[in-house]
């Protein structure tokens, strides 16, 4: 049946849903101007800054965590974390091909090689199953990655490290207070690794943290983001081959500011994606991301919902991307897999030359990941976090364009 006219596409000539924006991000305030200033006038620009040490602790209780280790981003925390837990070369680290580059390319950037377990089809994140069976004499870590903010299932992956030996590093670059079982991520696992980037939902523009629980990762995590040195060491003192990645004053400064407002936005996201699922779930074709029940609180860096093509008339889900902004809704696709990414089948295959290690083609590893292939290629849509700060009536907005798309092509 033909739409009506008031129903007609924004893409063939209708009226957008919405001719407005969503909420502006970053969020700031004159306290980022008085925690900069703090900085300028203390003349402490560097090392020994207060305002670093401040920043850590508080980040670290933030997430009920022992020890934080401030650094410039979140590739390099990963980085970091990595070496400290002893990763290497020839070692094997299991993660996700759903997920930013770095990930991955943190683990060749140690010497060692990812090895890409498939996803959950509801949920997006790793299956503990698909990574059990990929272990091997050199798998030494596993990196559980919290995508768009829900955590991966801690517990199945927990398990797993406990029967294999493996460490395990929380990648919590979108998942800024997200909690499993009431507890917050990051010292879930052995280590846990954030970002402040940008587009983070607590940001600096640039920055990273990693946490831990245990002392001596703490220690080794402290001693190579700082060029090797020992906490209680002379200054010429280096026992670790590290680098210089210490985080500057200018960034805690900002986020010591903006975790002021944390709890409130962490709050305000929740109750606006619960209410958007509400309404898309009675839409034909789409499915929210599926939030596991022991997930104590979900940080929504991401809306990450399905898209079925059956119940639109057999448009892809780039033809949809294209409806939706064009109805006003930004709304993006996502990821490739990372096994497709050139940089990372080189730099793979370089490394399993001089392990000695066979590397695999990315159609190889394509096969044992049928979930992130259909996921990328034809099911995921993003908005962003800081649509979720709206109010109602923009969830509801973000409905009715996405309900009109259906009913058009439905």
């Amino acid at each position: 049946m033909p739409c009506q006219s008031d129903e007609r596409l924004a893409i063939d000539g209708g009226t957008p849903t919405r001719r407005w924006g969503f909420h502006p991000w970053p969020v700031w305030s004159e306290e980022e101007e008085k925690q900069l200033l703090r900085v300028l006038r203390s003349a402490v620009w560097g090392i020994g800054s207060d305002v670093i040490a401040e920043f850590e602790q508080k980040f670290a209780a933030l997430h009920q965590a022992r020890f934080a280790v401030s650094v410039p981003n979140g590739t390099i925390a990963l980085e970091i974390a990595l070496r400290a837990a002893g990763i290497s070369y020839g070692d094997e680290v299991i993660c996700p091909p759903y997920t930013f580059i770095a990930t991955a390319s943190a683990v060749l950037n140690v010497g060692a090689l990812p090895v890409f377990a498939d996803i959950d089809p509801e949920s997006y994140l790793i299956d503990p199953q698909r990574a059990a069976e990929l272990i091997g004499p050199r798998t030494k870590a596993i990196i559980p990655v919290h995508i768009g903010g829900c955590p991966a299932d801690l517990d199945g992956i927990k398990e797993l490290a406990r029967r294999h030996g493996l460490v395990v590093i929380e990648d919590c670059a979108q998942a800024h207070m997200a909690a499993w079982r009431g507890r917050r991520v990051g010292a879930i696992g052995d280590l846990g690794c954030f970002s402040f980037q940008s587009s983070k939902n607590i940001t600096a523009g640039e920055g990273g943290a990693i946490l831990t629980d245990d002392e001596k990762l703490a220690d080794l995590a402290w001693s190579y983001h700082n060029v090797g040195r020992v906490r209680q060491g002379a200054w010429y003192q280096h026992e670790v081959l590290g680098v210089n990645a210490r985080m500057t004053p200018w960034q805690a400064a900002v986020l010591l500011a903006q975790m002021g407002r944390a709890e409130e936005q962490l709050e305000r996201r929740e109750k606006n994606a619960a209410l958007l699922s509400e309404l898309l779930l009675q839409i034909p074709g789409i499915r929210p991301q599926k939030r596991d029940e022991r997930v104590s609180h979900h940080a929504y860096h991401l809306f990450i919902f399905r898209y079925d093509k059956g119940a639109f008339g057999g448009r892809s889900r780039d033809e949809f991307l294209k409806a939706l902004n064009a109805e006003g809704i930004p709304c993006s696709a996502g990821y490739v897999p990372l096994y497709r990414e050139n940089a990372i089948v080189k730099a793979t295959a370089a490394l399993s030359r001089f392990t000695g290690q066979p590397a695999r083609s990315p159609e190889e590893i394509a096969a044992q990941c049928p979930v992130t292939e259909r996921v990328c290629r034809e099911e995921s849509c993003w908005l962003t976090q800081n649509i979720l700060l709206g109010t109602e009536e923009d969830m509801a907005d973000i409905a009715r364009a996405i309900g009109k798309i259906q009913r058009a092509w439905g």
